[in-house]
């Protein structure tokens, strides 16, 4: 654990630095293939200290988070047993897999869009897409809505709201994934049912 920290730690601290952004976009990347810090917090530093450019770094960080999770999707796909599984199994995540696999089974690739707010790690969910063949147009639809609307809703809460909106994101996040996945499922079920 303390190692997790002193990695948080050292994500962070690019924040002051002159590559900030080139480290928004390494992490964002990274994050969905196999980086146990998520960006969230390396955007919101970054949010707060220029939140004139907070919708640009949300922007950066949505962008960077879909490649990442289709060079995800891709490991899933094509090199599952020689990357994809020694990823999962380094987490200790292998039966999160199996719940994303059902996850798959209800809801095909809009999962991914459940995934960007769930606290299973989205890596998961990107190599899990490419070992189950989800459709990738699907898939890529979904993470993009997904991951943005995750960092695009930080990024306007930090913006309108500034530093005191960090803390209640970190304290509270648990609680507003749940909300967030009762809004989206609910908006899901309404659109399937329209459509049926």
């Amino acid at each position: 654990m303390r190692s997790l920290r002193a990695l948080y730690e050292w994500v962070l601290s690019w924040a002051d630095s002159r590559y900030a952004l080139p480290a928004l976009i390494v992490v964002s990347t990274t994050e969905s293939v196999f980086f146990p810090i998520p960006p969230d917090p390396l955007l919101m530093a970054l949010a707060l200290a220029r939140p004139q450019r907070a919708y640009l770094y949300a922007a950066v960080c949505s962008a960077f988070s879909v490649l990442g999770g289709a060079l995800g999707y891709m490991i899933g796909f094509y090199l599952l047993k020689s990357v994809g599984e020694p990823i999962i199994a380094f987490y200790g995540v292998a039966d999160k897999f199996q719940i994303v696999q059902e996850y798959y089974r209800a809801y095909d690739a809009w999962a991914v869009a459940i995934a960007g707010f769930t606290p299973i790690p989205y890596k998961v969910f990107t190599i899990s897409a490419g070992a189950f063949e989800i459709n990738f147009l699907v898939f890529l639809i979904a993470s993009i809505l997904s991951r943005s609307a995750r960092f695009f809703i930080e990024a306007a809460l930090i913006h309108r709201f500034g530093p005191p909106i960090r803390s209640f994101i970190d304290r509270r996040f648990n609680l507003l994934t749940i909300i967030f996945i009762v809004l989206l499922l609910g908006g899901f079920l309404l659109f399937k049912g329209l459509f049926q």
